[in-house]
């Protein structure tokens, strides 16, 4: 069958193939905790009584495992997650560990977090489903640190120590990942850090993205200048000869920005519409295509436009769906109606999956919850297909 047949075929309404790796039991658990997220108010006071009943050591980390965890987690440690990483693979789709411990500033816990992220670079070496290793920036150096640098204020000696130690960090993770051919995806933060970190990005795949892309940067087109970044590290690369990896996502900190940005009177970084948005995406989609020998891309998202029409770029294009220069991306927990039914049809997809301590992983479910209740249509979409699949299985039977 031709890939273009295959194509046509593809429909993200397709909720047998969608879940056709949960049990009735893993869609009831699905179902009702979408219920509860689509709640704005459970959403808002959840977290305080979390943890607070967490502090004071209350006994709720079984139901959180059993519930909010086991949706959107892969386990608690690398090891804990091989079952998840297995049965993702078994279906056709990858896994993007992904260490998702958020809120320390120590230097013991970037050390430690460095460590872990060392130790999915050897986790994807070995293993056939792990095709991306990925860090957070300030999962490796203060958030504050990366804001006086992108205000380009001078560091203090000690300050720049701290840099250096950041940089380093960063710098053995996409060597480790560049000696192992394991590609390395640099999430993306908030605007008022994101300039320092674009900088690092652009050191890394100046550095390591010579024959392959290998170390990729984040580019979130809600923000109203980052297709123009992304045209300009094109170019730079193109001066420069290496490649450039390109992970092109919507954004995640839009309420966030647009209040920051009114608190201290400077304009409105993010888009002025959701069209506006999309507009920039799909945009960023074909640029990339149009000149795909110098790029490696991710699309990571949850839209369903946007899906099928790179889908249907790579089938006008004839770019073979298995091509690792370009893959698919969601959350762990989200949207399987993209991903299964794309990996369905021979494309590469992967799943991030976040993993830690479940106390410590508590702020990043936090936010996802948060950001499922402001995304339009997310929540009742995934409730949607779940109650169509719980009534497709009970008409069969």
């Amino acid at each position: 069958m031709t890939q273009i047949a295959e194509t046509r075929k593809l429909s993200f309404d397709n909720t047998e193939i969608a879940f056709k790796s949960k049990t009735d039991k893993d869609l009831d658990r699905a179902y009702l905790l979408y219920k509860v997220i689509a709640s704005n108010f459970l959403v808002k006071v959840g977290p305080p009584i979390t943890n607070f009943a967490l502090h004071i050591g209350l006994p709720i980390q079984g139901i959180i495992k059993s519930t909010i965890f086991k949706q959107f987690c892969g386990g608690e440690t690398i090891e804990g997650c091989t079952a998840a990483i297995n049965h993702l693979g078994e279906n056709n789709v990858g896994t993007i560990l992904d260490y998702s411990v958020e809120g320390e500033d120590t230097e013991a816990a970037f050390d430690a977090t460095f460590k872990e992220t060392l130790r999915t670079v050897v986790a994807a070496q070995t293993n056939k489903y792990i095709p991306f290793s990925v860090f957070k920036p300030t999962g490796l150096g203060r958030f504050d640190l990366f804001e006086k640098v992108n205000a380009n204020k001078t560091l203090t000696e000690a300050e720049q120590a701290e840099y250096d130690r950041m940089y380093d960090r960063c710098d053995q993770i996409c060597k480790a990942c560049y000696e192992a051919n394991v590609k390395v995806l640099i999430d993306a933060e908030h605007s008022w850090i994101q300039d320092a970190i674009d900088d690092i990005a652009r050191d890394m795949m100046e550095k390591y993205n010579k024959e392959q892309p290998i170390v990729y940067n984040t580019y979130q087109l809600y923000r109203h200048d980052k297709l123009a970044s992304l045209k300009a590290d094109f170019d730079y690369a193109n001066t420069q000869n290496f490649f450039i990896g390109a992970k092109i996502v919507r954004g995640a900190y839009m309420e966030i920005e647009r209040q920051r940005a009114a608190e201290k009177g400077y304009p409105d970084p993010i888009q002025p519409t959701k069209a506006a948005t999309d507009k920039d995406y799909d945009a960023a989609i074909h640029f990339i295509l149009d000149h795909i020998d110098r790029f490696g891309m991710m699309a990571g998202t949850h839209n369903e436009e946007s899906s099928l029409l790179l889908a249907n770029e790579l089938d006008r294009r004839g770019i073979d769906h298995r091509s690792d220069r370009i893959y698919f991306a969601q959350l762990l927990g989200m949207s399987d109606n993209l991903t299964f039914n794309l990996s369905e049809s021979n494309y590469n997809v992967a799943k991030y999956m976040p993993y830690g301590p479940i106390k410590a992983v508590m702020p990043y479910l936090f936010r996802r919850a948060q950001e499922n209740t402001s995304v339009a249509g997310q929540t009742g979409r995934e409730l949607g297909l779940i109650m169509k699949e719980k009534q497709r299985r009970k008409a069969s039977r």
